[in-house]
C-alpha cells in the first residue's frame, strides 16, 4: 500500500513538471541560502581561528598610555621575562618613514624590537637572518624587510646585503621576511622594516622609552596567569590600571567565536524564513491538487480506499516536493562552493579561505525540509482524506 501511494504521488508530481518545479523553488532557495551562508560563516570562522593560532593564542599585547615618569626599560622587560608564567618578551616601537634605495623609494613602517619579536609573531625568514643579540648590544644598523619592501626597492634581485636609507640613515638589509597574508601579517601591516630597538632609539625620535611590548605565556595553560602577573606588575608600578592596556589574544578568539555564532544564527534564520515561504507554496499547490483530483478521490473511496491511504498519498506527495527541492538546493550549494573555492585560489585576499559544506548544516536542511513537507502537507492531505465519496463523485 505504501509503495502504491509513493508511485501515485510521484506520478502526480511528474505529470505537472513545471508546476512542481515552481512549487519546489521556495524550498530550493531556502536550502541553498541556509547551506551556503552557514558554510561560508563556518569556514571563515575556521580560517580566522587558524590565523590567530598561527600568531599564538598565548600572546599578550601591552600598551602604556602614560609612564608617569617611570618608563619601562630593557632591564624591566628582562625582569618580566623571568616570571614563571612568562615565556618571551619583546618591545615594539613604531615610526613611519621613507625608505630609499638609489632612485626608488617607499613609505614604510619601522619596528624597533628584539630577536624574540620574530618568534612571538611567528614571522618566518625567506632569505638571510633575523635580528640577533649582538645587534642590540652593539647598536648595529641592520634591518629585516618584508617581501613587499624587497620587491618594491629591489625588483628581481636579492635584497640581502644591500644598503637601505631610512630618513637619511643607512641600514644594511640582513634578512627578508616570507610573504605573510595571515592575521599576523595584517596586524603588522605591509611595507615593514624591522630594526634593533637600541638602534631605533638612537636614530628615530619617539623611541626614548618602551611604550608597548609583546609577551607570550610559558604555556597555553599559563595565559590567564601571565596576564594577571603583567596587570599586577604594571599596577604596582603606576598605581592604576588606567595608564595601560593588556590585550589577550584569547579574548579575540572568543569574541570571533561569538560574532560568527551570531552570524550563523542570523543567516540560518533568514534561510528558515525562505523555507517557511516554500512550505506555504507547497501547501497552496497541494490544496489545488486536492481540488483538481476530487473525483479521483471519490472513485478511490467508492471502491474501498481507506482514509489513511488517501492521506498518506498526499502527505508523500508534499514530502516528495519538499525533499526533491532540498536535494536540488544542496546540489546547487555544492556547485556554488566548488566555484567559490576555484575563484578563491586565484584571489590574494581569499586564498586563505577554503569553504566546505558542513555535514551538520546539510543534515539540518534535510530535517527542516522534511518537517516543512509534513507540516504543510498535513492540512491538504487531511482535507482529501475527510471527503465523503458521494460529494467527491458529484464534484464537477
Amino acid at each position: 500500500m505504501f509503495g502504491q501511494s509513493m508511485k501515485m504521488a510521484f506520478g502526480a508530481i511528474l505529470s505537472n513538471k513545471m508546476r512542481s518545479f515552481l512549487t519546489m523553488l521556495g524550498i530550493i532557495i531556502g536550502v541553498f541560502s541556509l547551506v551556503v551562508l552557514v558554510s561560508l560563516v563556518t569556514s571563515a570562522t575556521g580560517s580566522v581561528q587558524a590565523q590567530i593560532s598561527e600568531i599564538g593564542s598565548d600572546m599578550l599585547s601591552v600598551n602604556i598610555f602614560t609612564d608617569q615618569g617611570k618608563p619601562i626599560k630593557a632591564a624591566d622587560l628582562a625582569e618580566i621575562s623571568e616570571n614563571e608564567h612568562i615565556g618571551k618578551v619583546a618591545p615594539a616601537g613604531t615610526v613611519y618613514v621613507t625608505a630609499k634605495f638609489e632612485r626608488d623609494s617607499a613609505d614604510v613602517t619601522v619596528y624597533g624590537t628584539t630577536a624574540s619579536y620574530f618568534e612571538i609573531q611567528n614571522l618566518k625568514i625567506a632569505e638571510g637572518r633575523t635580528l640577533r643579540g649582538f645587534d642590540l648590544e652593539n647598536h648595529t644598523y641592520v634591518a629585516v624587510v618584508d617581501a613587499n619592501v624587497a620587491e618594491t626597492l629591489f625588483p628581481g634581485k636579492s635584497a640581502v646585503g644591500k644598503g637601505l636609507s631610512l630618513n637619511g640613515t643607512r641600514f644594511e638589509i640582513v634578512g627578508v621576511l616570507e610573504s605573510n597574508d595571515s592575521f599576523s601579517g595584517m596586524m603588522m601591516g605591509w611595507n615593514t622594516v624591522v630594526v634593533p630597538f637600541t638602534t631605533a632609539q638612537r636614530t628615530f625620535s619617539g623611541f626614548g622609552s618602551i611604550r608597548s611590548f609583546y609577551a607570550t605565556a610559558a604555556s597555553s595553560e599559563d595565559v590567564d596567569a601571565a596576564e594577571a602577573y603583567l596587570r599586577e606588575y604594571l599596577t604596582a608600578r603606576y598605581g592604576t590600571e588606567d595608564t595601560f592596556n593588556i590585550f589577550n589574544m584569547n579574548i579575540l578568539a572568543a569574541t570571533m567565536d561569538q560574532v560568527m555564532a551570531v552570524f550563523s544564527l542570523l543567516f540560518g534564520g533568514i534561510a528558515a524564513i525562505s523555507l517557511l515561504v516554500g512550505g506555504i507554496g507547497i501547501m497552496n499547490i497541494m490544496l489545488v491538487s486536492v481540488t483538481e483530483r476530487t473525483r479521483e478521490i471519490g472513485i478511490r473511496k467508492a471502491i474501498g480506499a481507506r482514509r489513511s491511504s488517501i492521506m498518506s498519498q498526499f502527505l508523500i506527495e508534499a514530502l516528495a516536493l519538499s525533499l526533491v527541492g532540498c536535494a536540488i538546493g544542496i546540489a546547487l550549494s555544492g556547485l556554488t562552493v566548488l566555484i567559490f573555492n576555484i575563484a578563491a585560489r586565484s584571489s590574494e585576499m581569499l586564498s586563505q579561505v577554503s569553504v566546505g559544506l558542513s555535514p551538520t548544516v546539510v543534515i539540518v536542511a534535510v530535517c527542516f525540509s522534511t518537517a516543512i513537507g509534513l507540516l504543510f502537507g498535513l492540512y491538504p492531505a487531511n482535507k482529501a482524506a475527510k471527503m465523503r465519496p458521494i460529494d467527491a463523485l458529484r464534484y464537477e
